[in-house]
Parts: C-alpha cells; structure tokens; sequence
C-alpha cells in the first residue's frame, strides 16, 4: 500500500514543482475549455479515463446540464456515456460522447476509451487512455450586428477537427478512491492560412486530481465525502476548479449533498434517488454566490444512470 500512495503523491509534487515556460499566445490558442460538471461523481467518466470499468457492470449513463440559466448564450451540454469490463476482467472498454452549445458556436466530442485493471490490496488500480476527436464550428450569421461591415464576423470561419488523447491513473476500493488525469494532451493554435495546426508541451496541460472515501455510521445512514482539484499548466499556471463535496446515503435509496466550488464562489445542491440497485436518477442546482450572482439564475444538472449485469445487486452496492 506505501508504493500505492507515492502513485498519487507524485503527481502532486509535479503540479508545484512545474517549470513555467513560454507558451503560445491566446490570440493563436484554440481552446474548447474543459465544462464543469456538478455530478461528475455519479460518472467519473467525464472527468477521468481510469474511471472505465470500475462499476464492475455495463453502465450507461445519460446527462443534460443548462450551465447560467437566464444568460443569453450561456451553454447547454449534452452528454452520453458507457463502459463495461470484459470478458477478461482486467480490460475494461469505453464509449463517451458530449455535445455543447454556447452562443452561434457548437461542439461536439466523441471519445473511446480503454483501461486495464489491477488488484492491489483491497482495491483495483486502473489506468486509462482515451481517444477521439472534438469538433467545433461556429455560425457568424446567427448573430445579430450594429456593424454588418465588421470582417472579423463576415470571414468564413471553417469548423474545426481537433483530433486528441487524455490518460489518467484510477484507485477504487470498497471504502476510498483517488484519480489523476489529463484530459488532453494536445493543444492546438490558429495558423495564418486559417486552418489549425497540432503541438505539444507539457505546460500545455490541465490536470484533473480527485479523491474521496466513505463513513459508514450504520447500515442505513452513510457520508461520502470528497475533493476535485483541476489545475491548469498553462501561461498563468492556475487552479481553475476546486470542489468540496458532501453526500449522505440514506438506505442506498437517497443521496443528498452539495458542493462548495470554492474557485467559482458557487454552491451545489444534489438530490439523488436510487429507486433499484440498477437505477439512478440525479438533480442538482448550483447557486452563484459571487460575481456571477447578477448575470445568472445559476445552473441545473439531470443526469440518468442505468447499470446492467448481475454483479448489480442491493447486496453489493457500489459508492463510487
């Protein structure tokens, strides 16, 4: 368990030890950002490649999330998620696609996905790699401009295909959990012809680290909490998101928690219920307590969960 834990402090040491390089400028960079997500801990798949196969069961999931209801423009993101362990139950395969609609720009990204298991200890570490391909275009004549003349918005903007790959290192166990990924290893930038040329460098990178465990008081009533971390290597070398979060499990039928997403100034509520060992059904709503107060009525969150398999079963629930 000692060689375990170096696993995950490495990483960690790496994010403050990182050298700062030149990067490339903002006005070359394209960047689809990373979404935020309120219950990425009902799929970790969304934020880590590891992640596949660790439900131990085929496990589909469906999410819609209106991110800053009430601001104009402000996205919608759409995803679609499966994963399951094979035959040989150290190989675990995956397929994750989102789509995303911001202003007149639309996205969508499709991934497969692979991960290889191993016992160590109590628990299972897995390691993932993902691959695919995220497209973006962006329609100009959908806006409604005070100077129709203006090139910036007249030239033909061509969509983008941005081929890329993430990995990332996941521990489960009966009782914790603790990921590290990278969501994308490539980065990509605006060439002067107009068209997007690929590179790679390692201050290019966001990293995503999570961690979590369980508190059994009594077979009725437990509390999961838990910590994401996101940190970007880029120019300004910052940490873009970090949640606390809280759960308590009533029954194993209902889950009610929140978050405090303390680099957004934002609270999360979540309300989920968990009808049959094979179905979820999730709620959350996030509050802007800080500078997004004014310009938004916050963000709402529905995901569905349904896991097939007879490794599923009120006997052996599955927290993480």
């Amino acid at each position: 368990m000692s060689r375990l834990k170096y696993l995950f402090i490495i990483p960690l040491f790496l994010i403050t030890c990182g050298t700062y390089g030149q990067g490339v400028p903002d006005s070359a960079r394209i960047s689809l950002g990373y979404p935020v997500y309120s219950q990425y801990l009902q799929n970790g798949l969304m934020i880590n490649p590891a992640y596949t196969g660790s439900r131990e069961a085929l496990s589909a999931m469906l999410s819609y999330r209106m991110q800053w209801m009430g601001t104009p423009g402000a996205p919608v993101l759409q995803t679609v998620s499966l994963h399951s362990p094979m035959k040989n139950e150290r190989v675990a395969l995956g397929l994750k696609a989102q789509f995303m609609q911001y202003g007149v720009t639309k996205s969508t990204s499709v991934y497969g996905i692979y991960a290889y298991h191993i016992k160590v200890g109590n628990g299972k570490l897995s390691f993932g790699l993902k691959a695919g391909v995220d497209l973006s275009n962006t329609d100009y004549t959908g806006l409604l401009l005070t100077n129709s003349g203006d090139p910036v918005f007249t030239s033909d903007d061509k969509p983008f295909v941005l081929p890329n790959v993430g990995a990332g290192m996941y521990y489960f166990s009966k009782r914790f959990f603790a990921g590290f990924s990278v969501p994308s290893f490539l980065s990509y930038k605006r060439t002067d012809q107009g068209t997007t040329q690929a590179y790679h460098s390692f201050n290019e990178y966001d990293i995503i680290l999570s961690a979590g465990g369980l508190m059994t008081f009594s077979p009725s009533f437990k509390f999961k909490p838990s910590v994401l971390v996101n940190y970007s290597l880029q120019e300004t070398k910052k940490l873009t998101q970090l949640d606390i979060n809280g759960n308590f499990i009533i029954a194993d039928l209902i889950w009610v928690g929140g978050s405090w997403r303390t680099s957004e100034e934002v609270i999360v509520g979540i309300l989920q219920v968990q009808p049959t060992p094979q179905l979820m059904i999730g709620l959350s709503y996030d509050y802007a307590a800080g500078r997004m107060d004014s310009y938004s009525k916050g963000s709402s969150e529905f995901i569905l969960r349904y896991e097939f398999g007879y490794k599923v079963s009120a006997a052996n629930p599955r927290y993480f």
